[in-house]
């Protein structure tokens, strides 16, 4: 049967058979007779006349606090990890040294301990459009990474500092690229242009006392707008030819100009060559006639015969077939001298010389045989 119905065992508060309320005070000073005799010590003597029960002794006073100042010492036991710095705020107040890393202690309630990581590479990206400097609108997009340089600055100075690198990323980027033109932003001088927004942007924190050093600026993408972007390329497309055929026109015009040079180059130097032969060449003809004319001075016969029989020779070392009227009849001979003129440049040397004499020597021979045999017949008749 519970302990509640009707004619019940006893109640947990000790009520036997009685259906009312419990008596709550009567149950605390049974708790409080128990906590007694659990720590050893003596408690009041039962019941009081005034019916009161006995209260915690001293000893029991004391070793509580003991408890609680050793549950408060251990409260106040922190650790701060080696990428971090631990601000202390005391009573509220910031204190301008922070915590390096390790194992603290700190009064709880009175200190309060904010750890601020400082080696971890934070990033943040934004986007916006904007008018360069020619009056083109250009869509950027960038990525900030920043570190925490001052923890203390980054905690007290500034109420949010990532909404203060917004703006302040905002106005460097749209300074930067106002100044620009449009080719530079959205071709090869995107690298110049984002050193000189971590500058610019870097001098905003300072300024802001934000405690965010920015380590490096990434200008992920920059084009125009999608409204405009295929207007845009064909623009684009056509310069790249435009730059193209001047390239190509630029090498032809390369190629072509040297070699002119050279050819004209050539023919001054022919030239001059030339003039310097045609030049040697008169000058040594005056001088064999001046030489001539002394020996013709001093022996006229002489040298008209050799100037003659010279004549004569080139004459006919000119002509490839000469007839030869034999004395004595009416035979003419044929010499062929083109062949002999071959025989002695294809031989060449003293051994053309050699055939050539040997030929005119057959020649010769000939030649009388055939006088003789002339005489020799017309004796007979």
């Amino acid at each position: 049967m519970a302990w509640n119905e009707p004619g019940g065992g006893r109640d947990p508060w000790g009520n036997s058979g009685d259906q009312g309320p419990p008596d709550l005070d009567e149950a605390f000073k049974k708790l409080q007779a128990q906590l007694a005799g659990i720590f050893g010590r003596r408690r009041g003597g039962g019941r009081d006349k005034g019916g009161g029960g006995g209260g915690i002794s001293t000893g029991l006073l004391g070793l509580g606090l003991v408890v609680l100042a050793i549950v408060y010492g251990l409260w106040g036991l922190y650790q701060v990890d080696q990428g971090e710095r631990g601000v202390v705020f005391r009573f509220g107040a910031v204190q301008e040294s922070f915590v390096m890393p390790g194992l603290h202690w700190n009064p709880p309630i009175i200190d309060r301990v904010e750890k601020v990581n400082v080696t971890r590479v934070r990033s943040k990206k934004h986007q916006a459009l904007m008018l360069t400097e020619d009056e083109n609108i250009v869509d950027v997009s960038m990525t900030v990474q920043y570190v925490v340089d001052d923890p203390v600055s980054f905690l007290v100075r500034v109420r949010n500092p990532e909404v203060s690198l917004d703006h302040a990323t905002e106005s460097a980027l749209r300074h930067v690229v106002g100044g620009s033109v449009m080719d530079q932003v959205i071709t090869d001088g995107r690298a110049a242009i984002a050193i000189e927004v971590q500058e610019r942007l870097q001098s905003y924190l300072n300024r802001y006392e934000t405690g965010i050093l920015v380590s490096k600026v990434n200008i992920d993408e920059s084009a125009p707008p999608n409204q405009v972007r295929d207007a845009f390329n064909d623009v684009q497309k056509a310069k790249e030819d435009e730059q193209r055929v001047i390239n190509e026109a630029n090498a032809y015009a390369e190629s072509i100009i040297p070699t002119a040079r050279g050819e004209a180059q050539k023919l001054i130097e022919e030239a001059n060559a030339y003039r310097d032969q045609v030049v040697a060449r008169a000058q040594g003809e005056a001088q064999r006639f001046e030489k001539l004319l002394a020996e013709y001075t001093v022996a006229q016969r002489v040298t008209r015969d050799r100037l003659y029989i010279d004549a004569i020779e080139a004459v006919l070392s000119r002509s490839s077939k000469i007839m030869v009227d034999v004395e004595g009849g009416n035979n003419l001979m044929y010499l062929p001298l083109d062949r002999f003129s071959q025989a002695g440049s294809i031989a060449g040397g003293t051994a053309g010389q050699e055939t050539v004499r040997s030929l005119a020597d057959a020649v010769m021979r000939e030649i009388n045989d055939r006088i003789a045999g002339g005489r020799i017949n017309r004796d007979t008749r």
